[in-house]
């Protein structure tokens, strides 16, 4: 037997850095439950001599805060190969500070940043370092929003299915809180004349319905022939998200507001989803993630990369049971903006494999971010 000695000291990352970024919308944007004009991204960088690591979440540019102050100093000095060990010590660090919510997004981004930068210390693609389970990932096309008309939501959907080929749409329903179910069902009914009967079409009520208007919906979304009813009440009524999926055969789906692995668990073990929602911008990360399928795969269960695609894409090539991941109006046009290096979605999947560059093989452009930086 030979052995091989190293050939240096392992790697440290040398410093974390963060900053935010918002980017108004293109047009007014709303689901059933919010409105919103502008969406904010907070970017990590993590150093280990000449080598970066880039990671990013969506949400309060106060996250950009939390980096510097609870976890740059939690990260600095530690072996760069660790990356589940560092994802351990800054859930450990927040402890008192509060690990659900902002806190997490930047735990997520903090530990994206990491294994890009393991990735690209070694010259490798991240799927190549996490190992490939599938080559090609599917995509849906997703935004729909309740702001918009006719006109908009008919442009977007034909946008997706026939010039890009994605054969799956997602629309938000659910409007004023479930006060308007005949625009709704009218929106939706609009929907499916505009992508035909051979795309997939999916719903998102963003938790606005209550449980017995889920299940009258849902009864409606079965005619129209909706595949996908994410969210139809609040994510964290487990017991009616169980009740609305044992009353329809539309499959429910839930699981983006997973702030850490025990949420993902109680989801599944009270039967409340028949595909797991997982962000791993708010989750905890790709470590969080990856753990996420493995407990749906356990459950016989597929898993399903809630918004940001260029997160997730790599982790999602790297378990058996990926479904697909959502190709956000918002993130995809922010993140093709500020990104060099993105994906692309034509055909209705992307093949993060199919580069050799190095980590996620983005790169941030600073030029393109400068104007819309606000820390």
């Amino acid at each position: 037997m030979t052995w091989h000695t190293k050939p240096g000291p392992d790697p440290a990352s040398d410093s974390v850095e963060a900053a935010a970024y918002i980017v108004p919308t293109d047009a007014p944007e709303a689901d059933g439950t919010l409105a919103w004009d502008s969406t904010t991204l907070i970017l990590a960088r993590v150093r280990s001599a000449d080598t970066v690591g880039l990671g990013y979440t969506y949400g309060a540019a106060g996250t950009a805060h939390v980096i510097d102050q609870e976890l740059a100093h939690v990260v600095t000095g530690r072996c760069a190969w660790d990356v589940p060990a560092a994802n351990e010590a800054m859930s450990r660090a927040v402890r008192i500070t509060g690990r659900p919510g902002l806190v997490a997004g930047a735990i997520s981004a903090v530990d994206m940043a990491l294994w890009d930068l393991k990735a690209r210390l070694l010259g490798l693609p991240l799927t190549r370092l996490l190992g490939a389970s599938t080559k090609d990932v599917p995509v849906y096309g997703s935004g729909g929003f309740t702001t918009y008309d006719d006109q908009q939501q008919d442009r977007q959907l034909r946008g997706w299915v026939e010039d890009q080929g994605i054969p799956r749409v997602k629309i938000k329903i659910g409007e004023s809180w479930g006060r308007a179910e005949p625009r709704d069902r009218d929106r939706v009914a609009k929907a499916r004349r505009s992508i035909g009967d051979d795309s997939e079409l999916y719903v998102d009520a963003n938790g606005a319905y209550t449980r017995k208007q889920a299940i009258s919906v849902a009864g409606q979304l079965e005619d129209q022939g909706v595949t996908w009813f994410e969210e139809p009440v609040s994510s964290d009524d487990l017991e009616g998200l169980a009740q609305i999926r044992a009353a329809t055969a539309i499959d429910v789906a839930a699981g983006e507001y997973g702030y850490t692995l025990p949420y993902f668990w109680h989801m599944i073990r009270a039967g409340s989803v028949d595909c797991l929602q997982a962000d791993a911008t708010r989750c905890g990360g790709i470590t969080v993630w990856l753990r996420a399928a493995a407990l749906a795969q356990a459950a016989g269960l597929e898993i399903s990369g809630h918004c940001a695609p260029q997160v997730h894409a790599h982790a999602a090539a790297a378990v058996p049971n990926t479904r697909h991941l959502e190709w956000f109006h918002d993130h995809v046009r922010i993140e093709t903006l500020l990104f060099d290096g993105v994906l692309d979605s034509e055909g209705g999947t992307i093949c993060p494999g199919a580069s050799d560059a190095a980590g996620h093989g983005l790169a941030f452009r600073h030029r393109a971010g400068e104007p819309f930086r606000v820390q």
